[in-house]
């Protein structure tokens, strides 16, 4: 695999950082989110030496004006500052930085992604919706429940949400590390929809007090997308005769997940790899419609940062239970991060197609 897009000043091939195995460092700068992963390989998969996450809004605003704010960039930059320093400190062997919806959709995102190469030595990819698709199920492969059939993925973004039907029972789930692609899964059906938590929160806002009017609201308007989506319908059997599970990975879902569990303080040793019935996260999505603004943020799970954006990544979440009913969710804290941590530490490279005279498929593409 050939050197990642990485942070200057560059470390030479086989550099280890701190006399130690060599560290690999993946970064995901999301609409809502900057997140940083830094992990050395074990022969099972790999080990976190460091993980940072900072929450900097990137999209906030984004849908009314279609470019990113300068308040925006700064707490991104900031952010993305911080990343640097440690990708540089854990002189990391292999590194990969990307992007997703709010630079995707911005105005001003290639300006943005040069002012963060310029300005921290981070070159930023932004990656299109399949690839972020392909990223979270590799990182959720070792969640999936092998004795269903089929499972459905459900990232949820800030500006956007992947969806992911994978065949449980395809090839390219069994593949040891070093034989990793996240080309190879058995991806049947992908879909990108540019809504996420912030986008949807922003269309719907709150007011004073939720309602139940008010959720229905943002659930429908999720529904009205994901019901148009014809390419998963011959998994349709499968998920009606509940042979077929879910995984949800994102900050509003593992929130959710801590409400249920009455969390003292977010544990992610409890929350991630749970199960939920359906029934149980619609109590926690009740729960939280219930409480105030302020009441919300008083939560250990939730806090001030995510108290006006936890709805809305419950009613995407209830949207597609309601359209793909599963009678279990699996709570993933993992993701695009870890989804690039074994792509990079994979020796594997996929082929590359000659592009031929076809345009770009529109964002809800099946894969």
């Amino acid at each position: 695999m050939s050197e990642a897009p990485s942070a200057r000043p560059q470390p030479r091939e086989g550099q280890r950082g701190q006399g130690g195995p060599p560290c690999y460092a993946a970064l995901d700068l999301g609409t809502n989110n900057c997140r940083l992963l830094v992990a050395t390989p074990t022969p099972g998969g790999f080990r976190v030496v460091e993980a940072y996450s900072r929450i900097v809004r990137l999209g906030e605003g984004l849908t009314q004006s279609g470019r990113l704010s300068e308040a925006a960039m700064e707490r991104a930059m900031a952010a993305l500052t911080v990343c640097a320093e440690k990708v540089r400190r854990r002189k990391c062997v292999r590194f990969r930085a990307i992007a997703t919806q709010a630079c995707r959709g911005a105005e001003n995102g290639p300006e943005f992604i040069a002012r963060v190469a310029e300005e921290t030595g981070l070159k930023l990819q932004i990656i299109p919706p399949k690839e972020e698709a392909q990223l979270s199920v590799a990182g959720c492969v070792n969640l999936l429940d092998r004795t269903a059939e089929a499972a459905l993925v459900v990232d949820v973004g800030g500006g956007s949400t992947e969806l992911s039907w994978v065949d449980l029972k395809g090839e390219g789930l069994d593949l040891r590390p070093r034989q990793f692609a996240a080309w190879k899964l058995p991806i049947k059906a992908w879909l990108s929809i540019p809504i996420g938590v912030v986008t949807l929160a922003e269309r719907f806002p709150e007011g004073e007090k939720a309602s139940e009017a008010w959720f229905r609201s943002m659930v429908e308007a999720v529904k009205d997308i994901l019901a148009a989506f014809p390419h998963a319908e011959p998994l349709r059997e499968v998920f009606e005769a509940d042979r077929a599970h879910m995984v949800g990975t994102s900050g509003a879902i593992t929130s959710l997940a801590g409400l249920h569990l009455n969390l003292p303080r977010y544990d992610r040793n409890r929350v991630d790899g749970m199960w939920m019935t359906r029934a149980e996260c619609e109590t926690a999505a009740d729960r939280l419609i219930a409480l105030t603004p302020a009441e919300r943020a008083a939560q250990a799970c939730i806090g001030p940062d995510r108290a006006d954006l936890v709805l809305a990544g419950a009613a995407i979440l209830q949207a597609v239970q309601e359209l793909w009913p599963c009678s279990r969710v699996r709570v993933a804290d993992r993701g695009l991060r870890e989804g690039i941590l074994m792509s990079l530490m994979s020796e594997q490279r996929p082929r590359r197609r000659r592009r031929g005279g076809r345009g770009r498929r529109p964002i809800e593409a099946a894969a």
